[in-house]
């Protein structure tokens, strides 16, 4: 018997429900089994035309898997001749289509794999996502044919992609390595074919200051692992396959090596009230505009190389934005996303003296650029100190150094040596963060001041875990600022910073004003924040409501916080906290709307803020039940997460010849990021 049962649901239709039923079901002979799998998927929002669409769901075996043979070529360094610093990869094209609705996004990213080569060959991608995206669609295209992936547990998938690969079927996997970080897998690509392999996540965009941002990440940058490690993300050579030692690995072009990928990208923004203004500060984009509350952004041609995040940002009218409330109903109930706007009353308080602890990371990754952005950003903080403030300044690569043993008073003097001592420092070296936080963290504290870490880091490691453990077990009275810096800079591990230690992030890029965004720090410190946050939900009987603890609320800066609801969502909420040991509340107006297409994706944005949140609670306190618990969640709602994967298989035919060669796709080390530094 066959190690696997293949079901092929085709021909289907959308109903009146919006279910679509199986309308037949055929067993692959090469598969076997005489089991037929059928039913009902929910319709997703958004989704390609299904009318075409095929499902194989393939049902696992107690069988073991065929032993290899020894002569299986796998895994290799298969490379077409170098020419002009053009390499070419099975990666040919990245195309990315997006929509916004108020703060929630939708985005389809659709990666065209080739083979260049003469004999039939795997393509291995690893590439970044927002890390609070909901990763829901996956669907494999091969000439007119579309083949809908299904959501399995992760050893399951992987056991069905290595059989359907070691059989000479078409074959594609996608994990999750981080929360931002995955991995395409496409098995027997035959020499001259193209599959492409289409993803589909929603998410929420960051606000602030009257700004809405939307940030498609294009390449991992590369990260440091201490010492003994090896369940990181490797940083190698081209054709350096395994010399990292880590699970995951990611192969980087030298400078002026180019391996032919390129991206496109088009983003449609409905806001709901009238745009003042944009910017795009990362790519040069073209732009229309349908009507004073749309714009369309799409990436100019000479723009396309996918070494950099690309970050829009956008004002909408008005002074400031109001809280709001969004709600959606289906068939598993209510959901809600729910954002609370500071109330004017934050601006017009004073704040109380601060304890500025400047952390900044000089590692060999942040060499040239980056560092000279960030060392910008740290002499604006120390010329913006007050008297009764008081400052520190530590900075980290392979170890920890620090101005001195303890805060220093905010004197003319103090400040001049620490620029002294800041103008000194250079990019070297590996990425200890760990000594970073604890000499952050570990000196007493002064209860007369507020005390504020600032890091300021690219966040390329691959020990995030260790790191956000250690920010939990150590933060006790301090807030962390983060300040992620680089061009494609670790953005979950910055984010997660920021939340852990009750504060909020920044980002500067290559062509942002290290200094500006200092001020703007500033700014948002010089006014105390909204604290204990309460929120009497009036009838609607809300459940399961992420984050658990709500954080608190800086002026500028909104809190978004997703729940469930079983009750009335036409009731007016009220949000009650402390600011400077004066009370403040306020009221959010009731939503009136429960459906439609812009509120659809809050079920899937929920649970994957529920699995974020089960994460952080396995980092803190491990429980051998909380993998199953996110696992279960996220194959009721089809998401991807540790524990899951999406698996597609074209079990029509069988590819000719061997188990292919493996190829890894290798891409440009992000933009500012130097080569010899970071590469090993």
């Amino acid at each position: 018997m066959s190690c696997f049962v293949a079901a092929f649901l085709s021909g289907c239709k959308k109903s009146p429900v919006g279910l679509i039923p199986s309308q037949r079901a055929t067993v692959h002979p090469n598969f076997g089994g005489a089991v037929l799998t059928s039913g009902l998927r929910p319709q997703l929002r958004g989704e390609l035309p299904t009318t075409s669409d095929e499902l194989w769901i393939l049902a696992r075996s107690s069988e073991a898997p065929a032993p290899q043979a020894d002569d299986n070529p796998g895994s290799g360094a298969l490379m077409a001749q170098l020419e002009e610093k053009q390499i070419p990869m099975p990666l040919k094209h990245t195309d990315v289509r997006a929509s916004v609705s108020g703060y929630l996004g939708s985005v389809q990213v659709v990666q065209q794999f080739h083979n260049p080569y003469d004999t039939k060959i795997e393509a291995v991608y690893v590439f970044p996502l927002p890390h609070n995206a909901a990763v829901n669609e996956f669907i494999m295209t091969i000439g007119d044919r579309r083949i809908r992936g299904i959501i399995r547990e992760r050893q399951e998938a992987e056991e069905i992609y290595q059989a359907a690969k070691r059989q000479g079927y078409v074959a594609s996997l996608l994990t999750e390595e981080r929360p931002n970080i995955f991995t395409q897998s496409v098995a027997n690509i035959e020499p001259g074919k193209a599959i492409d392999v289409t993803i589909r996540y929603f998410h929420t965009l960051a606000y602030v200051d009257g700004w809405y941002e939307f940030v498609f990440p294009m390449v991992v940058g590369p990260r440091f692992n201490p010492p003994g490690m090896t369940e990181g993300i490797g940083a190698v050579a081209l054709g350096e396959h395994g010399a990292s030692g880590q699970k995951t690995e990611i192969q980087y072009l030298q400078p002026r090596e180019r391996n032919g990928h390129d991206i496109s990208l088009k983003l449609e923004v409905d806001a709901g009230v009238p745009i003042e203004e944009f910017q795009c500060r990362t790519h040069e984009v073209s732009h229309e505009s349908p009507s004073s509350h749309q714009l369309a952004v799409t990436l100019q041609t000479h723009d396309t190389l996918p070494n950099k995040d690309f970050v829009l940002r956008y004002r909408v009218a008005g002074e400031k934005i109001k809280s709001s409330l969004l709600t959606h109903r289906d068939a598993r109930g209510g959901y809600f996303t729910l954002m609370i706007y500071p109330p004017e009353e934050l601006a017009s308080l004073a704040r109380q003296p601060l304890e500025l602890v400047f952390v900044l990371d000089c590692s060999g990754s942040m060499s040239g650029i980056p560092i000279a952005q960030a060392k910008a950003a740290v002499e604006r903080g120390l010329r913006r100190l007050r008297p009764g403030d008081s400052f520190q300044l530590i900075n980290f690569s392979m170890t920890a150094a620090q101005l001195g043993r303890r805060p220093l008073a905010a004197t003319p003097a103090n400040v001049e040596r620490a620029l002294e001592y800041l103008h000194s420092l250079k990019g070297e070296g590996g990425t200890m963060m760990l000594k970073g936080i604890q000499a952050a963290l570990d000196f007493p504290h002064d209860p007369q001041r507020l005390r504020f870490a600032c890091f300021l880091t690219d966040g390329y490691i691959g020990n995030e875990v260790e790191i956000l453990r250690e920010i939990h077990q150590r933060l006790g009275a301090s807030r962390i600022f983060s300040f992620g810096v680089g061009a494609s800079p670790n953005r979950y591990l910055l984010n997660q910073m920021a939340k852990a230690g009750r504060g909020v992030v920044a980002y500067l890029g290559p062509n942002d004003d290290g200094a500006h965004v200092m001020e703007e720090f500033f700014d948002r410190i010089s006014h105390p924040a909204l604290t204990d946050l309460h929120i009497d939900w009036g009838g609607m009987q809300v459940a399961e409501v992420f984050p658990r603890a709500v954080p608190d609320l800086f002026v500028g800066r909104p809190v978004i916080l997703m729940g469930r609801f079983n009750g009335d969502s036409n009731t007016a909420l009220r949000v009650a906290g402390s600011a400077a040991n004066v009370p403040v509340s306020f009221s959010v107006p009731a939503t009136m709307a429960e459906s439609g297409e812009a509120n659809s994706a809050l079920p899937s944005v929920w649970a994957r803020m529920k699995i974020a949140d089960l994460t952080e609670q396995s980092l803190l306190n491990p429980d051998a039940r909380l993998p199953d618990y996110i696992k279960q969640l996220a194959l009721d709602y089809s998401l991807m997460s540790a524990y899951t994967a999406f698996i597609a298989v074209d079990s029509t035919r069988q590819t000719d010849g061997r188990e292919g060669v493996t190829v890894p796709v290798a891409v440009p080390v992000p933009e500012g990021v130097r080569y010899d530094t970071t590469v090993k």
